[in-house]
């Protein structure tokens, strides 16, 4: 049988619910892809919410068709512990997990001027991190599967659709030969969450000479502002312009070839 899919794991929870799990977790992911670390920040605070309301409707036996924002978050989460049926993850594992997930969102200058600490690519990855691990353990008490297997099938929605890159013991091919160097190059970037060496892009691309790959290509789509190629460092990062024109202008190419 095939693997199951988050939908299947999900497929306790009213369709509503779980499209509302997926969405907000989905657009912590893309946000963070993008470096937008703030919005990254805010959409945990519905995540909190709709994850809340699952534990919450998990507790009481009959699951809400729609997430609602408790009056107090920390007092909510709290008052999960008193139902000492539920399993531990439930009651105290979970919550407490989203109270501090919900702190960032309302006191580390998420959502709000004039703070103390600004927003940053560090507050982002622990909230994508946090994020992760929320939904695998409601994966692992609702479906039954190991941790494993969870954290396997979180990781899964985190990549992106980008079915014509194939790893091979580390190494990515592009498999759709009528792309360009450049399109090429863009996918690749695309897919991956940091910067890349340019040597790994010559490596998988196998372009033929590196000096004129940096020239025609990654100089090209820094001077286009697609990618920050780095040249003391020699890595290469795809903008947010980059990520814009790829999916809007190079994926619906693909999708019709």
């Amino acid at each position: 049988m095939p693997d199951p899919t988050l939908a299947d794991l999900f497929a306790a929870l009213p369709m509503s619910l779980r499209t509302e799990l997926l969405a907000a977790f989905n657009q912590i992911a893309k946000n963070f892809r993008e470096r937008r670390w703030e919005p990254a920040e805010l959409n945990g605070g519905k995540l909190c919410e709709v994850a809340y309301s699952i534990l919450k409707g998990y507790v009481d036996g009959t699951y809400p068709d729609r997430a609602s924002k408790p009056r107090n978050m920390v007092a909510a989460c709290l008052a999960l512990e008193t139902a000492t049926t539920a399993p531990r993850s439930v009651r105290v594992q979970i919550p407490r997990m989203l109270i501090a997930l919900y702190e960032i969102r309302n006191n580390r200058n998420v959502g709000h001027v004039g703070g103390d600490v600004d927003p940053n690519h560090m507050d982002a990855a622990c909230v994508l991190q946090m994020s992760k691990w929320v939904l695998a353990e409601l994966i692992r008490v609702l479906h039954g599967v190991t941790v494993d297997e969870a954290q396997s099938a979180v990781e899964s929605l985190t990549e992106r659709d980008t079915p014509l890159i194939w790893d091979v013991n580390g190494i990515k091919r592009v498999m759709n030969l009528r792309l360009t160097m450049s399109e090429k190059t863009l996918l690749l970037l695309h897919a991956s969450s940091g910067p890349i060496a340019e040597s790994s892009l010559v490596s998988w691309l196998e372009h033929s000479n590196a000096s004129v790959y940096r020239r025609d290509v990654l100089k090209k789509l820094h001077r286009d502002r697609l990618i920050e190629y780095d040249e003391g460092r020699r890595t290469a990062l795809i903008s947010p312009r980059g990520i814009t024109h790829f999916e809007e202008q190079v994926l619906p190419s693909l999708d019709e070839s």
